[in-house]
């Protein structure tokens, strides 16, 4: 079964694309960061080499060092699909990231967006 294209896509690429969505309503870069690294567990220096190297999709999440057992209380669509019905382990984090820059982007605060009340 082929892989979807995504999966090999460098996350750099797509990340300057989170940073000007969150900054077009008024959020930060660094709450971008800290939503990445909440979900990951990459350190800012790690998070920082993922982005350097060009580390694809498929590689940052499989590597990353810590994933926050809290992602999944993420529920809701994402493009149209449910993320609690995405079965593609790798696809179902990049809709959990997808998510969480559509609420920050949507102005809910990061106590929210970080689950810190679970």
């Amino acid at each position: 079964m082929p892989t979807h294209r995504i999966f090999k896509t460098s996350f750099s690429s797509v990340y300057p694309h989170y940073v000007a969505k969150a900054e077009k309503k008024g959020r930060t870069k660094s709450e971008v960061d800290e939503i990445i690294q909440w979900l990951t567990g990459y350190s800012e220096t790690e998070f920082a080499a993922a982005l350097d190297t060009g580390t694809d999709f498929e590689t940052f999440f499989a590597e990353a060092p810590s994933m926050n057992p809290a992602r999944e209380s993420i529920t809701g669509k994402i493009c149209g699909v449910r993320i609690e019905e995405i079965e593609e382990p790798t696809m179902k984090e990049i809709r959990y990231l997808d998510k969480l820059i559509d609420e920050l982007a949507k102005g809910r605060p990061m106590s929210k967006i970080l689950r810190s009340a679970l």
